[in-house]
């Protein structure tokens, strides 16, 4: 009869769905998961989701050994050991932004000289977007402590062959050296998604 027949159809509508694959109809390249009475999607424990967009291209390059930076010379910042570099986009100090992979990338920085006598550094990134030179994220320290450091994060719209490099300036009247490990010298980035 009609109730048993509404009965079957309700418990088969809130019973468990067991499939390999789900897909939309031919025609529409949307697939949507919940409507108006979902609020939280949730996966079992342990559960793992594949082929989602990720926050790559991606790297982190320091120093392997000190570097003596020339006085009043804005220098190139020479970072030859990677902890990672998914796209092998990172090369002789140098990010350069993959084919296709143009967007907003995540940089951060930072540079600490090595005992040397207080003076005047900053350290900035310096990128060539489309061609043209810029300068970005100039942080300053007007002369401290022997071990002082310099170091900022930032944001910068950038397109495939664009590229960024760390330099770093003192003026302290010498020749003046930064150090050589990951946790006082390094650059990174990474490609931000879903902005």
């Amino acid at each position: 009869n009609y109730n048993t027949i509404r009965e079957y159809i309700r418990n088969f509508i809130m019973s468990k769905l067991e499939t390999n694959t789900i897909d939309n109809i031919s025609g529409s390249s949307t697939l949507t998961i919940g409507d108006s009475n979902t609020s939280t999607i949730a996966l079992k424990s342990g559960a793992t989701l594949t082929n989602f967009p990720d926050n790559t291209p991606a790297f982190l390059a320091f120093p392997s050994s000190a570097q003596s930076i020339p006085n009043n010379t804005n220098t190139t910042v020479v970072l030859d050991s990677e902890v990672y570099d998914t796209d092998n986009a990172f090369a002789s100090n140098t990010f350069t932004v993959p084919s296709g992979e143009g967007g907003k990338y995540l940089f951060y920085f930072k540079v600490r000289q090595n005992n040397n006598t207080q003076n005047r550094l900053y350290a900035y990134l310096e990128a060539s977007i489309s061609g043209s030179s810029s300068d970005f994220y100039t942080t300053e320290n007007g002369g401290g402590g022997s071990y002082d450091s310099v170091q900022a994060t930032g944001v910068i719209n950038m397109s495939a062959g664009d590229t960024v490099v760390l330099k770093f300036y003192q003026n302290c009247g010498t020749s003046n050296n930064i150090f050589s490990s990951l946790n006082h010298v390094h650059f990174g980035g990474h490609k931000l998604i879903g902005i």
